[in-house]
């Protein structure tokens, strides 16, 4: 094999430096307007104008065009309004998936694998005695191998056989199998008071979709927006999720939540929940109560939490991330986790991520009850 060398280029390292870093403040951006490509390149065109970035080798149409010729966003003509490509939305979920991964310590990202041995799919390097209904994929040739010489030669034997004590088989680690839905909270009040909440929700939206679809197929994934109402996303419409109507209609979400996951056939079914704001909605009878208030409204907290109590007989424990701390919500919040035998976080916009997958790892390495 030959192999050609000429002098370094800083200059073009540099360009190359440069767009990289461009394409991924696209995807930041990205994520700071639900996937609007089109406002996204809007404001990089004026970070890149303040900045000086745009010079005369690469402008915000050569941008356009490259983001176009890489496959991730396409143009209705040449000046038409830009939108991602399927391939745009999976490199801006992979973006949030190694965001929220990168300053999480531990195994590879999203290992959650069971801590017990059994019937499973993931080989292990530790070997045991071949047992009866053993899968005969599972058999070590070399330690068992190694076992029929070592017994031969014992025994004085002149040959070397093999007989089924000599068998050893890898150990294999159960992978558990499981159906989460992820409840997203799109009240007005995620956008309000100056603190944008509803940018990291969407991130570990993305990112566990990411995460599901790439490393285990097998899981089911289910996302509920929810603000006045509680509607299913389609896990191809996360990168789009907004914040909608300004009410919180925790109980619809919770209901729809279980209703779906027992559709599914898995042992092992988790809401997590994501909200800043304490229930003001309640749909009963046909008739709907509002109440913004200052306070809990003891009967729409009440039907609340009467749905986390059927998700605890069913199963289901409810995993609640507060991204405030507003003393009525956490009052709420502590009531649900009672009722419900479930967990609850307090984690602020900057770990939202790490503690939800963190948590999600822990409850993929065993069966949920």
């Amino acid at each position: 094999m030959r192999f050609l060398y000429s002098d370094w280029d800083r200059q073009k390292e540099r360009q190359e430096q440069l767009l990289k870093d461009l394409f991924k403040l696209f995807r930041e951006l990205l994520a700071k307007t639900a996937g609007d490509a089109e406002q996204a390149l809007e404001w990089l065109d004026k970070i890149a104008q303040r900045y000086n970035i745009w010079g005369q080798d690469l402008d915000l149409e050569k941008f356009k065009k490259l983001l176009e010729g890489d496959g991730q966003i396409k143009r209705d003509g040449p000046a038409g309004k830009a939108s991602l490509t399927p391939k745009g939305e999976k490199a801006l979920r992979h973006e949030a998936l190694t965001e929220i991964f990168r300053n999480m310590s531990g195994g590879a990202a999203g290992d959650h694998r069971s801590r017990a041995t059994g019937p499973g799919v993931e080989r292990q390097t530790e070997v045991r005695p071949y047992a009866f209904g053993d899968d005969l994929f599972s058999i070590s040739p070399t330690d068992s191998l190694n076992n029929a010489v070592r017994r031969s030669l014992g025994e004085g034997q002149s040959e070397i056989s093999v007989t089924e004590e000599d068998l050893a088989v890898y150990e294999t680690e159960l992978s558990a199998a499981c159906a989460t839905a992820l409840l997203v909270d799109c009240s007005h009040s995620m956008v309000l008071y100056g603190e944008d909440r509803m940018t990291p929700a969407r991130k570990v939206a993305m990112g566990l979709v990411e995460l599901i679809q790439t490393r285990f197929p097998k899981d089911k994934l289910i996302v509920i927006a929810f603000g006045d109402d509680a509607v299913e996303v389609p896990l191809k419409e996360v990168p789009y999720l907004s914040y909608g109507p300004y009410h919180t209609n925790t109980k619809a979400a919770i209901e729809m939540a279980r209703k779906q996951l027992l559709r599914v056939r898995s042992p092992n079914r988790q809401i997590f929940l994501i909200t800043d704001g304490k229930p003001t909605v309640l749909d009963e009878d046909g008739r709907r109560m509002m109440d913004s208030g200052p306070w809990l409204n003891p009967r729409i907290v009440n039907r609340t939490l009467d749905e986390a109590a059927q998700c605890r007989r069913k199963n289901i424990p409810i995993t609640t991330f507060m991204v405030t701390d507003d003393p009525v919500l956490v009052q709420f919040v502590e009531d649900l986790t009672a009722i419900n035998h479930g967990r609850a976080y307090y984690t602020g916009l900057g770990k939202l991520g790490q503690f939800l997958f963190v948590d999600y790892v822990r409850n993929r390495r065993r069966s949920v009850r």
